[in-house]
């Protein structure tokens, strides 16, 4: 927690080929190192790859991967009298978004293709099905908030 006062969000700037500020943050999150140029490349790239087996449905099936990729309850570690309790908590819409970018970067990196544009293309398509690793990941994580739904009282 701050001492002083409340840390300031920056305001993003939606992307030039879409203007969608939700595609500037996944572009955001792909960059390492600063090269924007690179991770721009590879979106665009994996979009261009969706509509050549989709076409004109690129973005669609972006934003409903993103959606599908949402979790909703999470587990946060909470310890009560010596004893650490996994207590189960709502995911705040910030998180929410970018727990689900994450997912899906992380898990396209694991995937076998040639190339990133390739793995992202195919994860994304795979997630927008509400299948592959990132929608199992979103399950696991469902499941474990389910499990622990005793110590619901123990939120804070």
């Amino acid at each position: 927690m701050p001492r002083r006062k409340r840390a300031v969000k920056r305001e993003i700037l939606p992307d030039p080929k879409y203007h969608d500020v939700l595609i500037a943050k996944f572009i955001n999150s792909i960059m390492r190192k600063g090269k924007k140029s690179t991770a721009e490349r590879i979106f665009y790239g994996a979009i261009d790859k969706i509509d050549e087996k989709h076409p004109g449905e690129g973005l669609e099936i972006f934003r409903k991967a993103v959606d599908n990729a949402k979790p909703v309850l999470e587990v946060k570690s909470r310890r009560v009298g010596g004893s650490t309790y996994q207590v189960p908590v709502e995911v705040r819409p910030r998180r929410r978004e970018a727990l689900a970018m994450r997912w899906l970067i992380t898990y396209a990196k694991g995937r076998s293709e040639n190339t990133m544009a390739d793995k992202l293309a195919g994860e994304l398509m795979a997630c927008a099905r509400n299948e592959g690793s990132t929608v199992k990941k979103k399950d696991d994580t469902h499941k474990m908030a389910e499990a622990n739904k005793a110590f619901a009282h123990f939120r804070w």
